[in-house]
C-alpha cells in the first residue's frame, strides 16, 4: 500500500523502524510531506506494529543445529519486541504452503528463514509470494555484504534473500584413519588425482573400510567439483548448467573414481526431508568408516562430533587439477520477507539482530556438535582475522579464501531442479550402465531442457 511505502521510505536508515514522533516529523517535513498525510502514516505505522507480533519462520534443521536461536537469541530480541517464531511447514525444500497463501493475498508469516536462493528463490519471487529487501535493509548491511554472496541474493535486480548461515563445499578427513594408514594427516591433497591416490591408499592399508566419499545430490558433488575445473558452465538466458561442458566431463569421471574406493551405498537417497538429507556418505563419515569427504563444511563438522575424538578431523578447500579454476559451489541460506506479512521494518530489524549475533557464530564453531555455517559480512571476518577470539578454527580462513573464486549456482526455476532430473542420467556412468560419460551428460542435459522447455 501506498501508504505503507511512505512510512518505510522514512524509516529505510533505521533498521527498527522505531523513529520517535518528532523524528518522523521532522522527516516528513523535509520531504514535502503535508500534516495531515503524517498523521495518517503515524497512525498506520502503530496499527500495523499492534496487529501482531513479528512472527518468523524457521526450517527445522537451523534450529537443530542452531538450538542457540530459540534458547537464547530469539530470547534476547523478545525483550524489545513481542515475537512468536514458528517452525516452518516445509520439507525438502518445499514451499507449497507460502505459495498457496500468497495466492489468496496473505501470509500467516512475516519473514522464512530457511530459503537458498538458487533453490527457490526466483519461484517465490516470480509468484509474488516475497518482496525485495531493498527498502528495509540498512545500507551498512548491503555494503558490509561479502560481493559474491551479494550477488548471490540478488534476483532481477533486486535482494529476495537476508543472508545468513553460508555453506561452502569443501574437502575434508579424518586425520586419525589418514594417519593410520601411514599419510600425512595435515596434508591437504592439492589435486584430485591426490586425492583419489590417498584414498586408494587408505583402502589398501585397510585403515578404513573406504577410502572417500561425497554426497550424490548434484548441487552438492557434481557442480562444485566442475567449478574446481571451471565456473563458466552456465548457458543460456536462464543459466541452466550445462552438464556437457568438458569441464562436467571431467568432474564425473572423477565421482566415478571415488564411487569406485567409496560406500557402496554413496548413490542412495537420504532418510530424511524427501531424500535430501542424513544421506549416506554422512552416515559412512560419522561411523569414521571413510576418511576422506566432499561436502559443505557443516556436515562433517556435525558427524565429527559423534567420535570420540571430535579435533581429528581436518578441512581445506577442494582440491583441483593444473589449469583449472580452483573454486567450488557456495550457497547461503536466508530469510525471505513475505509480500503479504506484516512488521516488515522489524522483520529487517530481527534479520540485523540476528545474523550479526556472536552467540550464532561461536555456536558454528564449536567442534564437538556446532551448526557450522560461515558468515556472510565482512566485517565479521575482518574482526576475526585482525583479533581472533579463542574459539575460531583454523580451518575458517583456509574454507573463507576459496570463497573468493567461487560461484553460486545459478538463480532461475530450475536451480535445483535441473540436477534431480538429470541425475539418473550421470548416475549410469557412474554405476557402469553408460561407459561414456559425454552421452550420460548429455542424455541429462537433453531431459532437463525438456522440462525447461515445458515450463
Amino acid at each position: 500500500m501506498a501508504e505503507d511505502q511512505l512510512l518505510d521510505a522514512l524509516t529505510e536508515d533505521n533498521p527498527g523502524g522505531r523513529l520517535s514522533r518528532e523524528e518522523l516529523l521532522r522527516r516528513g517535513a523535509a520531504v514535502g510531506l503535508a500534516a495531515p498525510t503524517l498523521s495518517f502514516l503515524l497512525g498506520a505505522g502503530a496499527a500495523s506494529a499492534a496487529s501482531r507480533p513479528l512472527t518468523p519462520t524457521f526450517y527445522q534443521w537451523i534450529y537443530n543445529n542452531y538450538p542457540d536461536i530459540p534458547g537464547k537469541v530469539n530470547k534476547d530480541y523478545s525483550k524489545k519486541h513481542k515475537l512468536d517464531a514458528k517452525i516452518a511447514p516445509v520439507q525438502g525444500f518445499g514451499i507449497e504452503r507460502f505459495l498457496a497463501e500468497a495466492k489468496q493475498k496473505k501470509s500467516t508469516w512475516d519473514v522464512y528463514v530457511g530459503t537458498t536462493p538458487f533453490v527457490e528463490m526466483a519461484q517465490l519471487a516470480e509468484t509474488g509470494a516475497i518482496e525485495p529487501w531493498d527498502p528495509y535493509m540498512p545500507a551498512a548491511v548491503k555494503k558490509d555484504i561479502i560481493s559474491s554472496i551479494f550477488n548471490e541474493v540478488h534476483y532481477q535486480g533486486k535482494i529476495y534473500s537476508w543472508p545468513f548461515l553460508l555453506d561452502i563445499i569443501v574437502q575434508a578427513r579424518n586425520a586419525e584413519i589418514v594417519a593410520k594408514a601411514g599419510l600425512d594427516p595435515e596434508h591437504n591433497p592439492k589435486t584430485w588425482d591426490e586425492f583419489i591416490s590417498m584414498a586408494k591408499t587408505v583402502v589398501a592399508k585397510k585403515a578404513a573400510p573406504f577410502g572417500a566419499t561425497f554426497d550424490a545430490h548434484g548441487w552438492r558433488s557434481l557442480a562444485p567439483i566442475t567449478h574446481t575445473f571451471s565456473t563458466n558452465v552456465y548457458y543460456g538466458p536462464a543459466g541452466l548448467f550445462d552438464f556437457t561442458h568438458p569441464a562436467a566431463v571431467h568432474a564425473l569421471e572423477v565421482m566415478k573414481r571415488i564411487f569406485e574406493i567409496g560406500n557402496p551405498n554413496m548413490l542412495e537417497p537420504g532418510t530424511v526431508d524427501a531424500g535430501v538429507n542424513t544421506t549416506p556418505d554422512e552416515q559412512a563419515f560419522a561411523a569414521r568408516q571413510v576418511a576422506y569427504y566432499v561436502k559443505y563444511q557443516n556436515a562433517p563438522i556435525r558427524f565429527a562430533a559423534t567420535w570420540p575424538d571430535p579435533l581429528k578431523l581436518r578441512m581445506a578447500g577442494l582440491p583441483k587439477q593444473p589449469g583449472g579454476a580452483g573454486a567450488s559451489v557456495f550457497w547461503t541460506t536466508g530469510a525471505a520477507l513475505f509480500k503479504y506479512g506484516q512488521n516488515k521494518q522489524l522483520a529487517a530489524d530481527y534479520m540485523h539482530f540476528l545474523t550479526y549475533n556472536q552467540t550464532i557464530w561461536q555456536s558454528a564453531a564449536n567442534p564437538k556438535g556446532g551448526g557450522g555455517q560461515l558468515a556472510p559480512y565482512l566485517s565479521l571476518w575482518n574482526g576475526w582475522s585482525k583479533h581472533p577470539p579463542s574459539w575460531v578454527p583454523k580451518w575458517w580462513p583456509l574454507v573463507f579464501s576459496q570463497l573468493k573464486q567461487s560461484h553460486a549456482i545459478r538463480t532461475n526455476k530450475f536451480g535445483l531442479q535441473q540436477f534431480v532430473i538429470g541425475q539418473p542420467y550421470w548416475e549410469k556412468y557412474i554405476k557402469g550402465d553408460e561407459k561414456d560419460p559425454k552421452k550420460a551428460l548429455l542424455a541429462a542435459k537433453n531431459a532437463v531442457y525438456k522440462e525447461f522447455k515445458k515450463a
